[in-house]
């Protein structure tokens, strides 16, 4: 088996190298190639992982030359320099490490908060310089301020945790944030223009979207409280510069202190050269313990999803952990396959693809399921399409996507059952998993069944006649087909059968012709998986 290949365009700690050469990836590490992206263009294509920092741009176009790629790893929790849409398109996992410098960036906002409320940079600066400004520097103490949080996920419960702790009270805006996790990390819960008339200090963790864009907007700006000081150390972006520069030049706002600026490096800014006004360069994850954190952590996490298909951390597809992906693993392949099935059954335009978990199966993470029997079915419509980018698809195409559990049938302990509402009429099978870890249908159109998969299949709907069978196994004969195996159903004597037979090799359009001419046979499909 050839081993995965990984390749680490960014400076990245020696010990996560020995990590992938541990876990018996193939690695190369040159961070040159982050910064010259023409020729990291042209090796990129050898590889099946792509670990990086911030210096590498994982663009829509370097991701047209990635043909085998199938993970990207980001070294830290922002993926700005990654096309997500672009890499979800052609099924590339992108994973980042949310937790590895979470403390680091914490403690730089507080760090940061304390040295604004005291000036200290300024303060430095002016003694250093042979001043003895003492009355100049007037500062204000933190305890028992206000401290507004925006986003209260892991950085900033940290925040609220370490700002509890030196006597602030914390407020918090997080429509994400539940009135127990609220409770149990001590903060009050509020709206935005609430947190904004309040607050004596804000402080913003929040990743960049669309939403999130100048959060803090010249219109927000002007409902915060007179004197209030902002910290930004998550995305740059989320506050307009220019406004909150007129802000403090107005005495609006006492003071800003800021990690990360919206176009970086920032060699210019709004907020350069303002009085009360910190600023340092992008330097929130930048601790000797982050560095080694994040880039042992991304380099197990992508180890872990090329060797076993665990996902973790990934910004663009559900987590699978190191225990489940076993488990999932022929769930999987049964979802895509009945997917497969049915996809390659209808021709008629597709709306609607429902998902139903019968009994244990619906006690797992079903998502992946989900994901790869949506791949299944789009695929004769789509050759591009994976489990990554199927429910991206999907919805891009109105195409609506449910999941739903429910007890499982008494003679299975579990079973999926899938139904394509397509314009002309809803198909369904079911399938389930045995011990065997072989995924098999157990029922077609109502019809009970029991068949494995295999390569090249026929499936043929006919009229339960005597003779039938014969005709057929002796066409197959005759045209030196050979049968794998045979498997039938009826949904009563005389009524409705269905044939689903695996055979060796590919069936021509001669011999679909032939069998589609059998009396009494109402139609004939030849099937891949």
């Amino acid at each position: 088996m050839t081993k995965p290949r990984v390749l680490i365009s960014d400076a990245l700690s020696p010990a996560a190298v020995q990590i992938f050469k541990d876990r018996g990836i193939d690695v190369t590490f040159d961070a040159s190639l982050g910064k010259d992206k023409d020729k990291l263009a042209a090796v990129i294509g050898d590889y099946d992982g792509l670990a990086i920092r911030s210096a590498s741009k994982a663009t829509a176009k370097l991701l047209e030359s990635a043909k085998n790629l199938k993970v990207i790893g980001r070294a830290g929790i922002g993926v700005d320099n990654v096309d997500i849409p672009a890499a979800t398109a052609r099924g590339i996992i992108v994973m980042n490490t949310p937790f590895g410098n979470s403390i680091t960036t914490a403690e730089h906002a507080i760090a940061l908060m304390f040295a604004l409320a005291r000036q200290i940079p300024a303060a430095d600066v002016s003694t250093q310089a042979g001043k003895w400004e003492k009355n100049r520097f007037m500062g204000v103490e933190l305890e028992a301020k206000t401290l507004g949080l925006i986003g209260a996920g892991n950085i900033g419960s940290i925040v609220a945790r370490k700002a509890i702790g030196i006597g602030m009270k914390v407020i918090a805006y997080d429509p994400y944030l539940t009135p127990e996790r609220a409770v149990s990390i001590g903060v009050e819960k509020v709206e935005l223009d609430t947190l904004l008339a309040r607050a004596d200090f804000i402080t913003l963790h929040v990743p960049m979207t669309e939403q999130t864009r100048n959060l803090l907007s010249r219109e927000a700006l002007a409902k915060t409280k007179k004197g209030v000081r902002i910290i930004n150390c998550a995305r740059g972006g989320l506050v307009d510069e220019q406004a909150l520069a007129d802000a403090i030049k107005a005495g609006h706002v006492a003071g800003a202190a800021f990690d990360v600026f919206s176009e970086e490096p920032a060699e210019t800014n709004p907020l350069f050269g303002l009085d009360n006004v910190i600023c340092t360069p992008h330097l929130g994850a930048s601790t000797s313990e982050a560095q080694e954190n994040v880039a042992l952590q991304v380099a197990e996490q992508m180890s872990d999803y090329l060797l076993t298909g665990a996902i973790t951390n990934a910004v663009n597809f559900p987590s699978i952990s190191a225990e489940d992906a076993p488990k999932l693993k022929p769930l999987v392949s049964l979802g895509e396959k009945l997917g497969a099935f049915l996809g390659q059954l209808t021709e008629a335009h597709i709306k609607g693809i429902r998902i139903a978990y019968e009994g244990k199966v619906g006690e797992l993470n079903t998502r992946p399921i989900t994901a790869a029997a949506v791949a299944g079915v789009l695929r004769p419509f789509m050759p591009g399409i994976n489990m990554v980018n199927a429910q991206a698809i999907a919805k891009d195409k109105g195409i609506a996507v449910e999941a739903i559990t429910r007890d499982a049938p008494e003679n299975l302990e579990s079973r999926v059952k899938i139904y394509v509402d397509a314009e002309d009429m809803t198909r369904h099978a079911a399938g389930t998993v045995l011990s065997d870890g072989l995924p098999r249908i157990v029922e077609i159109r109502d019809i009970k069944m029991d068949a494995e998969f295999g390569p090249h299949m026929l499936y043929v709907r006919n009229d339960d006649k005597p003779g039938f069978i014969g005709r057929f196994g002796s066409l197959l004969g005759e045209k030196g087909i050979n049968i794998a195996t045979f498997n039938l159903g009826r949904n009563a004597q005389g009524g409705d059968a269905i044939c689903f037979v695996a055979v060796d090799e590919a069936i021509s359009d001669e011999v679909l012709a032939a069998i589609n001419a059998i009396p009494h046979v109402k139609r004939a499909r030849r099937l891949t998986f």
